[in-house]
């Protein structure tokens, strides 16, 4: 019986690899003829083009279109690198947006159902309005001040504590450092570090467990300001001092003065002020410590206390950048967080309910949580106090 070949147009194998950002030789034990399709001299069998779609986490149908499709963040996208605008998103964005949307969606119905009413912070906020003011407004909703982040004997323990006051608020707090479950689909934090989806039923926030733990409570308050705007987008949602967009720049110093009140820095900073660079980095760690953010969020506040001039700032937060950047590499991501953590337990939880009630299916359940075994969807539900 003769092979049956598909055709397709080489550029778009190649469109479809590189957005996947996988090299030729990554590829070749299992196709060993690639180089020659993205030549045109052969044709693959439907099953390959199948099996190369799924490894370049391309939809199959985007294969046979004439020319690469524009793909865009399905949300309004802030992400910028030097006050430049991001490019193309990679597939690992793509679809954690997308689940996340899927999540989102069915909460808000679940939700609904339930006889939950509207949040009231969500949108209550103005990008115009007073930054000090509103990140006070973020810490009393929340119930978690900067006292109590203070008794936190680590920065892990402070984000989980941070992350269970948004969810016993109504928020659906969502972080992994992979797509699902898949932990050979790692998000890479330069590429982006959150993101935030307003919806007065259902506010989700999604963090990049792959960034470090001190830059992720940066980013939870940073999209927190964002559902408080009542507006969604992905940001890089870093403590830089001149974000281009307007929206990002109130967001950042909202959540600089949510994290680091400058009244309590500059009673804890006033009396060192004019410090040498060695005592410096000494005091920007002791800090870093107290408040249980990144270094060059106390950098920021340093600044915006007036110890720090603009170029001095420029100077150490780009020294500061690279230290932790060598850092990271030696340190690496933790990926290995709960199910219930990475896809929210509020969502969780009413999700494996709702499932053991037979309104939702198992098989949408298992889709939803990126979950293959019955007996894991099991233990996800008693870890949550919710088993069937």
């Amino acid at each position: 019986m003769p092979i049956i070949r598909v055709e397709v147009r080489p550029e778009m194998l190649r469109w479809a690899r590189e957005r996947a950002g996988i090299g030729v030789d990554a590829l070749a034990r299992r196709f060993p003829k690639l180089e020659a399709w993205e030549r045109g001299k052969v044709h693959p069998t439907l099953k390959q083009l199948e099996g190369f779609a799924k490894a370049t986490y391309t939809p199959v149908g985007f294969l046979f279109l004439q020319k690469p499709p524009v793909e865009n963040v399905p949300i309004p996208d802030f992400r910028t690198v030097d006050n430049v605008h991001v490019g193309r998103p990679s597939p690992n964005l793509l679809d954690t947006v997308y689940i996340c949307q899927q999540r989102q969606e069915w909460y808000r119905d679940f939700a609904r159902s339930t006889g939950e009413g509207p949040l009231p912070f969500v949108g209550s906020a103005q990008s115009t309005g007073d930054v000090v003011a509103t990140a006070a407004s973020i810490r009393r909703m929340l119930g978690f001040d900067v006292e109590e982040r203070r008794r936190m004997p680590t920065r892990t323990e402070a984000l989980r504590r941070f992350i269970e006051k948004a969810d016993a608020l109504g928020i659906l707090v969502m972080c992994s450092g992979a797509v699902l479950n898949n932990n050979q689909r790692h998000l890479d934090p330069g590429e982006f570090r959150g993101f935030a989806m307003a919806d007065d039923l259902a506010p989700l926030v999604f963090i990049n467990g792959a960034d470090t733990k001190a830059a992720q409570m940066f980013t939870l308050a940073h999209e927190l300001a964002h559902i408080w705007l009542g507006q969604s987008a992905v940001s890089d949602a870093q403590a830089s001092w001149v974000p281009d967009h307007q929206v990002e720049r109130w967001c950042n110093r909202v959540a600089a003065e949510m994290l680091v009140p400058l009244d309590v820095f500059r009673g804890e900073y006033g009396a060192t002020g004019g410090l040498q660079n060695s005592e410096l980095q000494s005091e920007i760690a002791r800090l870093a410590r107290r408040f249980k953010v990144s270094t060059l969020v106390i950098l920021r506040r340093i600044h915006d206390a007036g110890w720090l001039s603009q170029e001095e700032l420029r100077v150490a937060y780009a020294d500061e950048l690279e230290r932790l950047r060598e850092v990271a590499k030696t340190s690496g991501g933790d990926f290995y967080l709960t199910p219930g953590a990475r896809a929210s337990k509020r969502f969780t939880r009413a999700l494996v309910v709702s499932t053991f009630e037979g309104r939702t299916s198992f098989t949408e359940a298992f889709r939803l949580l990126g979950l293959k075994k019955m007996a894991t969807f099991h233990d996800l539900g008693r870890s949550l106090g919710v088993g069937g």
